[in-house]
């Protein structure tokens, strides 16, 4: 992610997003890459890539290295599916059980690291 948010700025921006879900697209924009931002800190890494289109992608945790063409470990998902996960009103599990995240690789598994931020 070329640019970082400044953390008071991204947390306001997941709670904006917890009070309304419906919040406007730049305050969504900047819920998704904020908790992407965190995801980078809390898993460094290069084996799994996450993308929350059209907002951002970040590789993350430890393992084999990625450099070229499609990743062997992909996490794709919708923003609000990302943002449930980050504040913990969505399980890993459950989400997959319900097509929510798709998920490709045998890295591709996100559940010790979520949820990022709780809920107030």
């Amino acid at each position: 992610m070329a640019r970082k948010i400044d953390p008071e700025q991204g947390r306001a921006a997941v709670l904006a997003w917890c009070a309304d879900p419906n919040v406007g697209r730049a305050m969504r924009a900047m819920a998704v890459r904020f908790s992407l931002q965190e995801l980078e800190l809390q898993a460094p890494g290069r084996s799994v890539e996450v993308r929350v289109p059209p907002y951002g992608a970040v590789q993350v945790i430890e393992g084999p290295t990625h450099r070229r063409g499609t990743p062997p470990n992909v996490v794709e998902l919708s923003p609000d599916s990302w943002l449930k996960l980050v504040v913990g009103d969505l399980a890993w599990d459950a989400a997959e059980e319900a097509g929510q995240v798709s998920a490709s690789g045998s890295r591709a598994d996100l559940s010790p690291y979520l949820p990022l931020l709780r809920r107030p």
